[in-house]
């Protein structure tokens, strides 16, 4: 566990870092609790499985998929160290609707191989928020039903979040085709 971590008043770590270490002990990364701000860091050949016991599982209950987004550390050398150099980090942001507790899930993703399982068949509201994420970011979500552009052409190179993409853009000012329809 993090440095981070704080305990509840009985003294001991929040139930779903007991829980989700006892499953999932391998597969954790980190696990942090800043000021309140929950968050679990997971292997991401186990995020799909660790995502479906945090929905399903009685006591913990996150119900509510908030947003799915990712974070490009391309020059943040201490994370990419910690984390075997993976560029990308996704984010799951997770509400318990009956409890109100929040969650964070993050999964490193590695720029040469940038894909990640889906998770829309969790979370249909997932579909939209992927498909957000692969526009900007380049993340390909495995098996997703309609994963193509949602927020810019499909004819438009790169994707404008990554670190390497240039200020200024690519020309997009001269050359963008504001009347094209996406099919």
């Amino acid at each position: 566990m993090s440095e981070e971590t704080d305990v509840n008043a009985e003294g001991s770590p929040p139930l779903v870092f007991q829980k989700v270490q006892e499953k999932f002990r391998d597969a954790i990364l980190d696990v942090s609790d800043a000021k309140g701000e929950l968050t679990i860091v997971v292997r991401k050949d186990s995020a799909y499985e660790l995502l479906e016991y945090l929905k399903t599982d009685s006591e913990l209950s996150y119900d509510a998929l908030v947003d799915v987004t990712a974070v490009d550390y391309a020059s943040m050398e201490d994370i990419l160290m910690k984390y075997d150099y993976a560029q990308f980090m996704v984010v799951y942001h997770l509400i318990s609707i009956e409890s109100k507790n929040r969650l964070r899930v993050k999964t490193p993703v590695h720029d040469k191989e940038p894909t990640i399982r889906s998770v829309t068949p969790l979370w249909k509201g997932a579909n939209w928020l992927e498909r957000e994420t692969y526009d900007m970011f380049g993340i390909t979500f495995e098996n997703h039903p309609n994963l193509q552009r949602i927020l810019m052409p499909d004819d438009f190179k790169g994707h404008p979040l990554r670190k390497d993409y240039p200020l200024r853009g690519h020309g997009e000012r001269e050359s963008f085709n504001f009347e094209r329809q996406n099919a």
